[in-house]
Formats: C-alpha cells, sequence, structure tokens
C-alpha cells in the first residue's frame, strides 16, 4: 500500500482546519489544489493524518524487534521510537543491532550457566574467565547491512575526542565575536584586509573589525536587511543565506530569504537592492572583474545582475525545481545547479544552455569550477562527488566513498606559491557521514579520508597556500589539517555547531560561524 501526495495534501489540508488554522488551510488548499483532487473527505476520520503517523511509528517498531530469521525479539519494552528516528535509518539500524548483540549475549549468559552442569569446563575461583565474545572497538556498532567496512556506524562514537594538548587551539588565540541573535550560516573574509562578514537568521550580516592597527578592532557593523512597508523600512525577518566579497574588497554582496539580494559598501552602508527573484536567494557570487553578480533562487531561476545599475541583465530558467548554487567559470559563463540534479553552464546573451551535465541522481548541493575553469565539480545527496569536463557530456569521474549526503566541495589553490603545482590539484568534500576526503582529481582517486568529526561536516576551505585545510561540523569542532599527509594539526571546540570556516588573505587566521549566534576567529600565527 502507497500513499499519493494528492493524498498527503488532503490530509495535511484536513489536519489544518481540525485545528482551527483556518487561514493557513484555505491557503495550503488553494495552493495545492485540494478541490482539483478525487478524494471524498466524508470518509476520512477525524484526526486522519496522526492516526496514520502513529501507526507508521508502530510499524516501524515492530520492523525494529523482528529479528533477522522472521522470529519477535522476546526482549521487549522496545524504547518508544520519535518521528525523527523513525525516518532517520541510522537510528533504525543501530537499534535493530543493539536487539540483535543483546540476543548474542542472553544466548552467550545461557551456554556459561549451563557449562559446569555438564562438566564441560569449570573455572577456578579469583581466575579471569577467558572472554570468547569479540566485542566491537570503541563502541562501534557492527557493519550492518552488508557494510563490511563499517563506514557507516564509525562516526557515531558517543565518547568526546581525545585531543593532543600540541593540536589544541589555546583560548588565548581565539577571539569569540558576539552579536547575532540567532545562528549564523555564513562567514566570509574581505579579500585585501581582516574584515570578517557574517550571515546569520536574525536578518543582518556583520562586519568584524579584525585588523590589528585597527583602534575599532571589537566593533561591529550592523547591516539590516529591511523591506519597505507602508513606507518605510521594516526588518525582514528572513536569514541571510548567502555572501560575497568582490574582488577588491570594496563592495559585499549579501542573498537574504527575502528574496532580495543587496550590495554594501565595507562600511556598512547600503549601496543597492536587487529585486527580481520570486522567493528566497540560496546562493551568490562576484565575478572576478567585479562588473557582474550572479544569484540562484528557489523561484528556479538564475540571474545575472549589473552590479553598477542593480538591474538583471538577463534571468535563465532553465531549472524545473529550486536553484541551488552558482559558480563564475569565467566573467561571463557559469554553471548552476539544482534540486532537479541537472547542471547547466549558461552564459551572458545566449538564451539557452551551452551544456547541460546530468548523471546524479539525488540534488545538486554544490558545484565549482577548479582555477583553471576546465573541469567542474559537484557534490550530491547521492552521496557522490562528479568531475565534468566542457569537453564531454559523461564526467569525467564519478568518485564514490561517502556513505551519506555530500554537502559541499572546494579545489585546492594552484600557482606558485602553493604546493600543489597544477597536476597535483586536489579537491576536498565534506559530508554528513562525519568525514571529510580530499581527492586527487588527476587519478580520480581519494588521497585521505579525514575522520576526527563526529557529526556533519558542513564546510571546508583551503589555505591560500594550499598546505592545510579547515573543515567545520556540527559536533562544534573547528579542525586543519596538512594536505599533504592528512594530519590533524590544529583543533579548536567553540559553543555551537559549526557551519562554514574560512581563511583570511595572508593564511593566519580561519573565521568559523555557528549555530549559537557565535562568531569565531583563530589566530594560528606562532
Amino acid at each position: 500500500m502507497s500513499i499519493t501526495s494528492d493524498e498527503v495534501n488532503f490530509l495535511v489540508y484536513r489536519y489544518l482546519q481540525e485545528s482551527g488554522f483556518s487561514h493557513s488551510a484555505y491557503t495550503f488548499g488553494i495552493e495545492s489544489h485540494i478541490s482539483q483532487s478525487n478524494i471524498n473527505g466524508t470518509l476520512v476520520p477525524p484526526a486522519a493524518l496522526i492516526s496514520i503517523l502513529q501507526k507508521g511509528l508502530q510499524y516501524v517498531e515492530a520492523e525494529i524487534s523482528i529479528n533477522e530469521d522472521g522470529t519477535v525479539f522476546d526482549g521487549r519494552p522496545i524504547e518508544s521510537l520519535s518521528l525523527i528516528d523513525a525516518v532517520m535509518p541510522d537510528v533504525v539500524q543501530t537499534r535493530q543491532q543493539a536487539f540483535r548483540d543483546k540476543l548474542v549475549q542472553q544466548h552467550q549468559q545461557h551456554q556459561l550457566q549451563e557449562l559446569p552442569q555438564q562438566g564441560v569446563c569449570t573455572v577456578a575461583p579469583g581466575a579471569p574467565a577467558q572472554q570468547t565474545i569479540i566485542s566491537p572497538k570503541n563502541g562501534e556498532t557492527p557493519p550492518v547491512n552488508g557494510e563490511e567496512n563499517g563506514t557507516h556506524n564509525m562516526n557515531h562514537h558517543s565518547e568526546p575526542m581525545d585531543m593532543d594538548g600540541e593540536v589544541e587551539i589555546p583560548t588565548s588565540k581565539a577571539t569569540v565575536l558576539r552579536g547575532h541573535e540567532s545562528e549564523v550560516f555564513i562567514c566570509a573574509w574581505n579579500p585585501v584586509s581582516d574584515l570578517l562578514a557574517s550571515g546569520s537568521g536574525d536578518s543582518t550580516a556583520r562586519i568584524w573589525n579584525l585588523n590589528e592597527n585597527s583602534t575599532s578592532s571589537s566593533t561591529q557593523l550592523v547591516l539590516r536587511h529591511c523591506i519597505r512597508e507602508g513606507g518605510q523600512d521594516v526588518p525582514s525577518n528572513k536569514d541571510v543565506t548567502s555572501l560575497d566579497w568582490n574582488s577588491d574588497g570594496t563592495l559585499l554582496a549579501t542573498g537574504s530569504y527575502d528574496g532580495f539580494a543587496r550590495i554594501w559598501t565595507n562600511d556598512g552602508n547600503l549601496a543597492s537592492t536587487l529585486g527580481q527573484h520570486k522567493g528566497p536567494i540560496f546562493a551568490l557570487k562576484w565575478n572576478k572583474k567585479g562588473n557582474s553578480i550572479l544569484s540562484a533562487g528557489v523561484d528556479k531561476t538564475t540571474i545575472i545582475w549589473d552590479a553598477h545599475t542593480g538591474e538583471a541583465k538577463q534571468q535563465f530558467p532553465f531549472h524545473s525545481a529550486p536553484a541551488l548554487d552558482v559558480d563564475w567559470q569565467n566573467n561571463t559563463t557559469f554553471a548552476s545547479c539544482s534540486t532537479d540534479m541537472c547542471i547547466h553552464v549558461c552564459r551572458l546573451g545566449s538564451d539557452r544552455p551551452l551544456k547541460t551535465f546530468q548523471g546524479h541522481t539525488n540534488e545538486v548541493n554544490a558545484i565549482k569550477w577548479d582555477p583553471s575553469g576546465m573541469l567542474l565539480a559537484s557534490c550530491s545527496d547521492d552521496m557522490t562527488l562528479k568531475i565534468w569536463s566542457m569537453k564531454q557530456d559523461t564526467c569525467v569521474h564519478d568518485l564514490q566513498a561517502h556513505s551519506k549526503e555530500i554537502y559541499t566541495i572546494k579545489w585546492s589553490p594552484t600557482g606558485p606559491s602553493t604546493n600543489t603545482p597544477n597536476a597535483n590539484i586536489m579537491l576536498a568534500s565534506a559530508s554528513f557521514d562525519s568525514t571529510v576526503r580530499l581527492w586527487d582529481v588527476e587519478h580520480g582517486v581519494c588521497i585521505h579520508t579525514l575522520t576526527k568529526h563526529q557529526e556533519p561536516v558542513y564546510s571546508v576551505a583551503f589555505s591560500p597556500d594550499g598546505k592545510h585545510l579547515a573543515s567545520g561540523s556540527f559536533d562544534k569542532s573547528v579542525h586543519i589539517w596538512n594536505t599533504m599527509n592528512g594530519a590533524l594539526v590544529h583543533s579548536y571546540r567553540g559553543t555551537g555547531g559549526i557551519f562554514e570556516v574560512c581563511w583570511n588573505g595572508t593564511g593566519d587566521k580561519v573565521g568559523a560561524s555557528a549555530s549559537d549566534g557565535s562568531v569565531c576567529v583563530l589566530d594560528l600565527r606562532k
């Protein structure tokens, strides 16, 4: 038996009606075309949504308590599942495994109790009994469902990680910047001076001055995102989702859930407001020249804006679902990716994509051109990284190693000052499986798997010289790794889950933004 989206819509509509949310029910009914569905409402009992959810939970609980041989596990009670648990396969698998382990243990104990009576073997009083059960190390759950290497479970340690005293960054080297009133999703250093911009769910972006010679080092410029209502500016109350400095550090662009992109001067004044998206903006980027801004939105379109006039130069309507990320290949050509699983390469002035890359089997979360603009990397909820070239339609490499969604990717910088000459360019990937991976793209192989994080990794960033990689995770930790040997060099534990990490232009400071509203700056100078 399955349930259709029309039926789900009707259940939600009826739930809203029954709960007294009549306005919401009306709006939802219009948007989901309830009147056009052929569901007979008189046959749907009151509180149907709740009872279906509860029955579903009971079913999942029952499923967990069935052993592999089909028998029911005796040792109930089952700890009751929450709805969130039930939709997380890991939780279900872990509990199934816990039941199996308990069965094995009971069986072992039963055998040990029977041994003396059978005269098989007795243990002298006080002598240690030799244990024959091989217990999983560090409380890891043994591999489930044929995962031979157990990678799926190895990152869910409950014990705090052991940090080498040499590695841990002392509090004297960490500056915690407070002011935001909600999660800080993003942060970015000004390319020419130590100004750190941050964007938050409190509908502000902030610019923090961390220049040594500045007299106002503790000050923050608050960039309030307002909308016009009744002839006056009122806070939009929407998240700031993206920010990017232009290449000379004079202007900051921000994108917001209120549907507007804005350009600010580096002293915090609003220079222009760019309004043509219908709904939240998910990503935006300046081109190198600084004359155009590119944005991606929930309205399925991408837009190139004239940075000087604030006008939309061209809107690209090629995706069939929200556009999640964009990246410039050069000053007029860019790539975009979407929840529709497609990647389009488009050019200003062209009325259709130059190239469309298809191959991902789930939402494409991020795309990045390599420094030469020859290769495009993409990462997806399908747990793969793919490398594409304009010279062919299929991917050059399909990199499969992560066991969960890959949230973001970054290329290592290239050039004379880096330890990655062009041939050895690396790609870093951050995944919800709690690992970071470094890839040799030329050969399509994983060089290092970095496994110190305990929870999803949301962000990775290479230092300007390419010798180090910073990673930030929801386990509240920022780790800094040596990219050549994969060794952990520095660690810092903050007060909230880390959404973004970024390096300043000189490579001696790392900024990190967190879920508790804090922004942290780590000083890596000796």
